[in-house]
């Protein structure tokens, strides 16, 4: 009986032992509820602001093109789960806290709360560990994307109502109800410029703090009806840096962009000029309620295009009142609408432009700067006696501008009617015809073209050289935009506004047949099945999807221009096509995939200006040497030979035709029979093209010592772009003929260089080539302002003998150079005694400026612009002393990724009186990136007292800025990276906190 008490006694202990083990940890929890709670709250508070932290630094870094990385989102994301764990829980916590003095079967409830407590508190642990491990690591660069472009554009200064607009948009754009936000009112109200303005506003918006802070802003100009939806989606997907097959469907473009959009925390969509509805979905745009704090706005002349796209609020853009009429006349017309004789009728214009801003810009821009009161007058009376208003477009917009247009007259002072129209016929040139002329253009303009095709239709007026009538062109232009009537676009072209436009089309087919246009540009037509009046004067295809021309196309015997350019689908060209037009002057086929041209446009007697630029498939010309009145032949364009007939070209003023690939070589006297040529150009645009010799290993055609020599002949040539042999470059040549150029761009070497032509420069180009032994280039260099060595020998003996005060530019890239010092040579004078700027790429074995300047006998005297790069053994700039000191004229600095650069100046010898008492340079722009060694800027501080730029760049041995700079008055912007720009030692605060305002930290591209 002891025996089995002790076993059942034992049995029950070890069972008490168990359960007291399972139980404790939870009687435990249960006891210090209270406490481990609040502990809890405190850890996730702090898992919180740690979260905060790491979003913030996350959204700022997107806003400068970066995204988070994928598993800094997962850590987010978990920390919201958790956080909405821990929420859910409260309740369930507060009921608990209630039990804590009831009878014990209720402390279950506590014991299972306890237990969610202590598997939160094992996860905060977790994510804060891991959140740790991130340390700087949390985002990616992102297609280098800006969250917001600035866009150019009138701002809206002393516009209260303007402004008054943007503010209301500002606040609907942070209201969570509204998406879709329609934007209406009469066309030239204001709605782009409005947009703009609230672009750039957003450009300024705190990232990490404001409902207007969008992942990306993304501007869209919609096309005119009938809408293409790919060139919104190109908009769209250019922007987002997004790469979409040009060939794909218009769905499978749609599905990228939406994914692309969806990886956005947030985003605007402004789509400007919308003239009917766009189904977001076909864009491929998500629908603003489905993406959290994404928004929409659009812009329209119409309330109903608004509320067919669905927008949540509509605001309507009103015309200005009239104290805002008036300061926007007075700041476009000038001063002198406050003159006291012509007050009066400058404020009754200013009415009669009814508040409408681009009535009031362009009508006073119309009257800048004229003094005549009979003049402001008159142009009130024709206000007062237009037709009677009926349509705002056309009415308050159409007849105001036409007004403008009325206006124009050739840019001499006041004549008679009489007089003026001989004068306009003859030098003035035609401007009313050049401004109807831009709106057989749908949207860019580029310059040049426009002027060949103003000249050839012979409204430039009768000029001696090509260059005057060019000139004339420019002139033109610049009155145009002056008036408010063109519009300056990128550096090569210009454009219309689309009201302008519509007015300018308005006119031309209301004034008969002297004008009359047929313009269907790019408006996505694939063929042409309309039918033509005889009557036309112009025809424009432009930008178009146009696959093929009608075989027998309507006899159109008054038609003097065809432009058919940029319509890429088409091919072939029908050999009766050009047999309806037999007054054409003006033939544009550029961008197209022609392939050949038929031999009926030899027939084209009375042609111009016949245009094919970038023509790819296009690989010969027929016969064209019935062309007699040809003066502009513009071949950009592959072609494997020249086509026949050239030779009977007389009138030929400008010839563009590359001879890339060219199989046939130039026949002797090709050159002698051009004889009015003022324009030639052989090597297309200098810089796209050698990219496109390089990329297919095509043969760069270079002229012969025969060929180069005909050109002497060209009495009349201006300009020239063309590559020569080294054969053709001798000492014993007569160049005294290149004084007549005021500009030439000519390449010596087999292998072609990218540098792009600049129109006011007479470059020489030579490349692998040691051709200097016996003087050889000095004849030609005599006339040369800029000069680039690339992988050329014998740099010393081209200098040696010669001086050659025309050079300015000097550019040596990838040159070994010997720069020990000279055996030979002439110490009396400065070859190169007017250098301006001094280019150093990659020339290894330099050690110094100086060591340079020796090399070649060079005091660099006006030395103004020092541009070094890659250059691997330099150690300074200059050894100051002796003969040699700092140019004295030197105003900017540029050094890049010159690895042992450690001093900018080293004194040599009795160096430091002789740079006392020298001239000190003042330096006013110093760009040094990449230097790992250079430790400082170096004496004297003097040198740096003017300094208005400074960009410090990976120089991080740099610590402290000279007294000069830090107590300076002239500085405008310090560029480099924030770190840097904090660690850096000062002789006193508040010299940082002067210059705090001017630093500006790099952009990372």
């Amino acid at each position: 009986m002891e025996i089995l008490f002790n076993v059942v006694g034992g049995f029950v202990v070890e069972v008490g032992k168990c359960m007291c083990r399972c139980i404790y940890p939870k009687i435990e929890n249960t006891v210090h509820f209270s406490s481990n709670v609040e502990t809890l709250r405190k850890e996730m508070e702090k898992l919180t602001k740690y979260r905060d932290d790491i979003k913030g630094k996350v959204e700022g870094a997107e806003g400068e093109g970066y995204k988070p990385k994928p598993d800094v989102l997962k850590w987010l994301e978990d920390v919201e789960k958790l956080e909405n764990e821990w929420e859910s829980m409260q309740e369930s916590i507060a009921v608990a806290k209630r039990l804590a003095y009831k009878c014990c079967p209720n402390c279950s409830l506590r014991s299972e709360v306890s237990t969610q407590v202590q598997n939160i508190q094992d996860q905060i642990c977790t994510l804060i560990n891991k959140g740790e491990s991130f340390g700087s690591n949390l985002v990616v660069e992102n297609y280098q994307m800006r969250r917001v472009e600035f866009i150019p554009g009138p701002s809206l200064e002393g516009q209260s109502a303007a402004t008054k607009n943007l503010e209301e948009i500002r606040q609907l754009l942070e209201d969570d109800k509204v998406c879709i936000i329609g934007v209406w009112g009469t066309g030239g109200v204001g709605k782009t410029t409005l947009m703009t303005n609230l672009n750039n506003e957003l450009i300024k918006t705190d990232v990490s703090s404001s409902k207007l802070s969008f992942g990306v802003v993304i501007w869209v100009t919609v096309p005119k009806p009938p809408i293409d939806i790919t060139k919104v989606q190109a908009q769209i997907a250019k922007r987002l840096n997004l790469e979409v097959d040009d060939k794909g469907s218009v769905k499978s473009t749609a599905s990228k962009i939406c994914q692309r959009l969806k990886q956005e925390k947030s985003f605007l969509l402004i789509l400007d000029d919308v003239w009917e509805p766009i189904n977001l979905d076909d864009i491929g745009v998500p629908q603003p309620e489905d993406h959290a704090r994404s928004k929409v706005i659009l812009t329209s002349r119409f309330l109903d295009v608004c509320r067919q796209m669905k927008s949540d609020t509509e605001l309507k853009v009103y015309t200005l009142d009239e104290d805002e009429s008036w300061q926007l006349f007075v700041k476009h017309a000038g001063d002198n609408a406050n003159l006291e004789h012509i007050h009066p009728f400058a404020k009754q214009i200013a009415r009669e432009c009814d508040g409408l801003p681009l009535a009031i810009t362009v009508i006073g821009a119309s009257m800048r700067g004229k003094k005549r009161v009979e003049l402001w007058e008159d142009v009130l009376h024709s206000l007062r006696m237009s037709e009677p208003h009926n349509k705002v477009v056309k009415d308050k917009v159409y007849k105001v501008i036409k007004l403008s247009f009325d206006s124009l007259v050739s840019q001499d002072v006041e004549l008679s009617s009489e007089q003026r129209s001989k004068h306009v016929n003859k030098k003035g040139g035609d401007i009313q015809s050049c401004f109807l002329y831009c709106s057989l253009y749908p949207a860019a303009i580029p310059t040049d073209d426009l002027i060949n095709c103003w000249w050839a239709e012979g409204i430039l007026g009768e000029h001696d050289t090509y260059e005057e009538a060019y000139n004339r062109g420019i002139t033109m232009i610049e009155s145009l935009k002056d008036a408010c009537l063109l519009e300056a676009h990128m550096m090569h072209s210009v454009k219309m506004h689309d009201v302008v436009r519509d007015v300018a089309r308005w006119i031309a087919n209301s004034s008969r047949n002297e004008h009359n246009s047929l313009i269907q540009a790019g408006i996505g037509l694939t063929d042409i099945s309309l039918k033509t009046s005889a009557s036309v004067k112009r025809i424009s295809f432009i930008s178009n999807k146009i696959e093929r021309l009608p075989d027998c196309f309507t006899a159109c015997p008054k038609t003097t221009t065809l432009l058919l350019q940029d319509n890429n689908p088409l091919e072939k060209i029908p050999h009766e096509f050009f047999l309806a037009f037999p007054a054409l002057r003006v033939l544009n086929l550029s961008k197209t995939s022609i392939r050949a041209l038929p031999s009926s446009i030899n027939s084209l007697y009375q042609l111009h200006a016949l245009i094919l630029q970038n023509c790819r498939h296009l690989a010969e010309l027929p016969p064209i040497g019935d062309l007699h009145n040809l003066q502009v032949l513009d071949c950009h364009t592959r072609l494997h030979c020249f086509p026949q007939g050239m030779d009977k070209l007389t009138n030929l003023r400008l010839l563009n035709l590359p001879a890339v690939g060219l199989e046939e070589g130039i026949s002797q006297g090709f050159f002698l029979n051009l004889s009015s040529i003022e324009m030639l150009n052989m090597l297309g645009d200098t810089e796209d093209s050698c990219l496109y010799r390089v990329e297919r290993k095509l043969p760069h055609f270079l002229l012969g010592p025969t060929s180069f020599n005909e050109l002497s002949s060209l009495h009349n040539l201006t300009s020239l772009i063309i590559g020569l042999d080294s054969s053709s470059i001798f000492k014993e040549g007569d160049y005294t003929w290149m004084t007549r150029l005021k500009r030439f761009h000519i390449e010596v070497g087999e292998i072609p260089i990218p540098i792009a032509f600049n129109k006011s420069r007479r470059m020489i180009v030579v490349n692998k080539c040691e051709i200097f032994g016996k003087g050889e280039l000095s004849g030609m260099l005599q006339f040369a302002s800029d000069l680039y060595l690339c992988n050329c020998m014998g740099l010393r003996k081209l200098f040696a003998y010669n001086s050659f005060n025309g050079l300015k530019k000097l550019y040596i890239v990838e040159c070994n150079c010997d720069f020990r010092p000279a055996k030979e040579g002439n110490d009396i004078f400065d070859p190169l005694p007017n250098l301006e700027l001094l280019h150093l790429y990659s020339v290894h074995l330099l050690k110094s400026v100086s060591d340079f300047g020796q090399l070649l006998g060079l005091r660099f005297s006006k030395l103004r612009k020092l541009d070094i790069a890659f250059c691997a053994s330099l150690t300074c700039l200059f050894n100051v002393g002796g003969a040699f000191s700092v140019p004295k004229h030197l105003e900017e600095i540029k050094i890049n990724d010159c690895k042992q650069l450690v001093e900018l100046f080293v004194q040599c010898g009795s160096s430091q009186a002789i740079l006392v008492n020298s001239e000190i340079p003042r330096v006013r722009k110093l760009s040094l990136q990449y230097l790992s060694k250079l430790g400082t800027l170096g004496e004297p501080q003097s040198m740096w007292e003017h300094l208005e730029e400074l960009t410090l760049i990976w120089c991080n041995q740099i610590r402290k800025l000279p007294l000069s700079v830090q107590t300076s008055n002239n500085m405008k912007s310090i560029k480099g990276d924030s770190e840097w720009w904090s660690q850096l030692e000062w002789d006193d605060d508040n010299f940082k906190s002067n210059l705090e305002h001017c630093f500006q930290q790099r952009v990372i591209k």
